[in-house]
């Protein structure tokens, strides 16, 4: 029985999705996509799971992309009615998802690869990584949300550079460019990528889920109503235990336990 292209695992409140097409340089296609799915509704499901991370099998890619040949025997309206369609609700999900997500890079991380990493909240690479957005190459652009989130994550010229030319940039460029947060060593990105999920898993899920809705619906609103938006969403923040918990234990000089509630 061939493995499952998506490995979920937990360690404590860290839970780990791995993209599992070593053969296939870990390339997404349509089942690989619902997998995704299927498994990263799993750990929303699972209260035990505060932060959620992403990582590709092997350490030659993260996600070199999508499949190609299965690209090329596609037409526009099936496209868009498939794999697009299923893309864009998958990577959105992420995007969206209550829960903090980390992505753990080494290798490739091309297309389809870049674009899910532009969805996830933090992100590690390995010394050895290489990003980029190489469809132009193909007579193609991002198609999966990278267009979009791109030149939003960073300077609009570098963006189109990136789109437009389609060469793959090092991980410390990308550290530069602000794509990335870390850069490690690639013995070390598993090890570092759940020692920084670990922290963020002990603070308090519900002030977490409340601050990633804060700021995505900011993003979206021009900023009084960005501002009006945060001023209502502290306010329920104020209403759980789990604020009055960290203050006590601020003034009570001593460790906050964040329960969720």
């Amino acid at each position: 029985m061939p493995e499952p292209t998506i490995l979920r695992s937990t360690k404590g409140p860290v839970g780990t999705l791995t993209i599992n097409r070593p053969q296939a340089l870990n390339a997404l296609d349509i089942d690989t996509l619902l997998a995704l799915e299927r498994e990263l509704t799993a750990l929303e499901a699972d209260a035990s799971v505060r932060v959620i991370v992403f990582t590709g099998a092997g350490d030659k890619a993260f996600i070199a992309g999508g499949d190609i040949a299965d690209l090329n025997s596609r037409q526009g309206l099936a496209h868009y009615l498939e794999f697009a369609e299923i893309v864009h609700r998958v990577f959105r999900r992420i995007e969206l998802c209550d829960k903090p997500t980390l992505c753990a890079i080494s290798g490739w991380a091309l297309g389809g690869g870049t674009e899910l990493l532009l969805a996830t909240d933090i992100r590690i690479a390995a010394d050895h990584a290489r990003l980029g957005l190489p469809e132009i190459t193909l007579g193609l652009f991002p198609g999966a949300g990278g267009s979009q989130r791109l030149i939003r994550q960073v300077s609009p010229c570098k963006a189109k550079e990136l789109m437009f030319i389609g060469d793959r940039i090092t991980a410390a460029e990308a550290l530069q460019l602000g794509l990335i947060n870390r850069v490690v060593e690639k013995e070390r990105l598993l090890e570092e990528t759940m020692a920084l999920a670990e922290r963020i898993a002990e603070k308090s899920p519900l002030v977490l889920k409340l601050l990633k809705r804060t700021l995505a619906n900011g993003a979206d609103m021009p900023l009084p109503a960005a501002l009006a938006h945060e001023q209502a969403m502290i306010g329920l923040v104020l209403d759980t235990r789990d604020a009055h918990e960290g203050c006590a234990a601020f003034l009570e000089k001593r460790q906050p336990t964040f329960e969720g509630r």
